[in-house]
């Protein structure tokens, strides 16, 4: 159970860091800080001024970022390096004491995570982005702030729950990937050379 508990917190946190990596950050430190659940004390690393006020004042900066039509995708475009390391480095933080190989296998998979959930948000903004009227982007910007805030409630309070969501969105994420690929496959084929 031991390991599921850390999968759902390690997975959970990595894909919500993936979407709105400064949410992520700010709701570990300030469930650290306040206790709102009871965390091993590898989580104390988040429990820190200077990283939960940065986490917070960025998530200010992304969330005005995120209303703005083609503002959003120049954030995300800058973003595709910063929240992959972030998940990362989230999974790392919250799996505690490993060895090097296993640390080195969590950054990887958080981190691959990350960049699935990153590139998934970043894609549907650029196609919100075609859209002439601006509410699809707030929408889509309200949607993600509120799947991050769930997402970490489950990884902090019913972290095997958070494992089962992010086992269903890795699927959802690989079906549509699968789909999109054989799509442009066929479209391509069907081309004259």
């Amino acid at each position: 159970m031991d390991l599921l508990v850390t999968l759902g917190r390690t997975l959970g946190f990595s894909l919500g860091a993936g979407v709105n990596l400064y949410a992520t950050v700010a709701i570990l430190g300030l469930a650290s800080r306040y206790h709102w659940v009871e965390l091993p004390p590898q989580f104390q690393i988040f429990n820190n001024n200077l990283i939960i006020g940065l986490a917070l004042v960025m998530y200010v900066v992304e969330f005005v970022a995120d209303k703005i039509p083609w503002l959003d995708s120049v954030w995300d475009l800058l973003h595709t390096f910063i929240r992959p390391v972030g998940g990362a480095l989230v999974a790392v933080a919250t799996l505690g004491d490993a060895s090097p190989t296993m640390k080195g296998l969590i950054a990887l998979l958080g981190g691959t995570v990350a960049a699935g959930s990153h590139a998934t948000k970043s894609g549907t903004r650029a196609v919100a982005n075609t859209s002439p009227e601006p509410f699809t982007n707030w929408i889509l910007s309200l949607a993600e702030d509120v799947f991050v805030l769930g997402l970490s409630y489950l990884a902090l309070a019913h972290p095997v729950a958070a494992l089962v969501v992010v086992a269903i969105v890795l699927t959802i994420l690989a079906t549509f990937a699968v789909l999109m690929i054989r799509s442009v496959r066929r479209w391509w084929a069907g081309q004259p050379a």
